[in-house]
């Protein structure tokens, strides 16, 4: 059973960065795509980013340049540094394992319990 174990969120002011880890266990990140999403309140859960297992990435177009997803394999853990944040991006940040292609990567399998990124003005 595959398990994610996101953290790193916290309160930032807008110009600032974060860094999430995503803990994963039941699987392996080396050999599977994985994913980053947010929901911010009363919005739909969307996509922001993804590291495919041969390592190319896709991101969204709203994080695009100010967003980075990597992974480590000796930790089984994937990452995403968030530059030049803003208000708009507040939010519950949770990983997922995804399936798809670049430009079309959808969720699979189970979620985290998120962390929550609050950036102020």
């Amino acid at each position: 059973q595959v398990q994610l174990v996101e953290s790193g969120g916290g309160l930032v002011q807008a110009g600032g960065s974060l860094r999430l880890s995503c803990a994963v266990s039941g699987t392996t990140v080396s050999t599977n795509a994985m994913g980053w999403y947010r929901q911010a309140p009363g919005k739909q859960r969307e996509f922001i980013a993804a590291v495919a297992s041969g390592g190319s990435t896709d991101y969204a177009r709203s994080v695009k340049g100010r967003f980075t997803i990597s992974r480590d394999n000796a930790k089984n853990t994937v990452y995403l540094q968030m530059s030049s944040l803003k208000p708009e991006d507040t939010a519950v940040y949770y990983c997922s394992q995804v399936f798809g292609f670049i430009g079309s990567y959808s969720h699979e399998g189970s979620w985290g319990q998120g962390t929550q990124v609050t950036v102020s003005s």
